[in-house]
């Protein structure tokens, strides 16, 4: 993992190691501990199951994680910041389609990193209580492999209509990675004269 597109791999471990304390932490019912160990241990499941016969069942594994990872991030709301001032021009359609084209990409890049997970360790460096009424924390972890290590730090933003955390950012070594795909959108919109439609059509998260 020497460069910001190698960590990626690791992204959907931390963020779902990440995300289980924050999910009792508001409501207190449920103990963190427990699950951490349940939402790591349904990830790793999904690993289990189609590493055997990756990348021949791509399609299924990709599949299998996005439907995993909806529940924990709000990608609704990052492919909206990812489009920056496109945004406002975007018709409803143009959109949605991004949002969709936005997620998979990430689950395809991030997934198949994923497949080949080994002996990293990934350790929360700053668990802390809740205030009441707090609706948004940025939760810090280390990924550590083969003696170095790299920061991770996640945004976190507790929805009001569903009561769940969801990500909204990451920051992995430094590297702000929503700022980097809205540069990125921006860049390819101004190219393209503000055709969305274009934009959208030729999006990658790996370029």
């Amino acid at each position: 993992m020497k460069t910001v597109k190698a960590s990626l791999g690791l992204l959907l471990m931390g963020l779902i190691m990440s995300l289980a304390p924050l999910a009792s932490a508001d409501g207190g019912k449920a103990d963190p501990y427990g699950q951490i160990e349940q939402v790591t241990a349904d990830l790793l499941g999904v690993i289990s199951t189609y590493a055997g016969g990756y990348p021949a069942n791509e399609q299924a594994y990709f599949t299998a994680l996005s439907q995993l990872m909806q529940e924990h991030v709000d990608f609704k709301y990052i492919a909206a910041q990812v489009m920056g001032p496109s945004k406002a021009q975007a018709t409803p359609q143009q959109r949605k389609l991004f949002e969709s084209k936005f997620r998979s990409g990430l689950i395809e890049t991030y997934g198949r990193g994923l497949i080949g997970y080994g002996d990293e360790k990934i350790v929360l460096i700053n668990r802390a209580e809740l205030k009441a009424g707090q609706r948004k924390v940025s939760v810090k972890q280390e990924i550590r492999s083969n003696g170095v290590v790299y920061p991770m730090e996640y945004s976190m933003a507790l929805s009001k209509r569903t009561g769940k955390w969801k990500a909204i950012n990451v920051i992995i070594n430094g590297i702000n990675m929503r700022n980097i795909f809205r540069s990125q959108f921006v860049n390819a919109a101004q190219k393209s004269g503000g055709d969305i439609d274009s934009v959208i059509a030729g999006w990658s998260t790996e370029s």
